[in-house]
């Protein structure tokens, strides 16, 4: 009962519970209405991006323009 997309996989327990692994470890545990949200959700847009955003695992958009930000170089300390 799992489905894995782009290094994030789901498991649903029997109890309703949905199990969030990335790259092998645990990233999150859905209960209750949450699971049930998730797991509708989960048939209808992209997996990947839905439990990215629910783990808190995704991306800003700013991390080339940081990474080049003086501050952060080491010709700019």
């Amino acid at each position: 009962m799992g489905n894995k997309a782009g290094g994030f996989e789901f498991t649903t327990a029997r109890n309703g519970e949905v199990y969030i692994t990335h790259h092998g470890h645990s990233a999150a545990t859905l209960r209750g209405e949450t699971a049930r949200n998730f797991l509708a959700d989960a048939e209808n847009t992209d997996p990947q991006a839905l439990m990215a955003r629910l783990t808190g695992n995704y991306r800003y958009g700013n991390e080339r323009t940081a990474k080049n930000h003086p501050r952060n170089t080491s010709s700019g300390r």
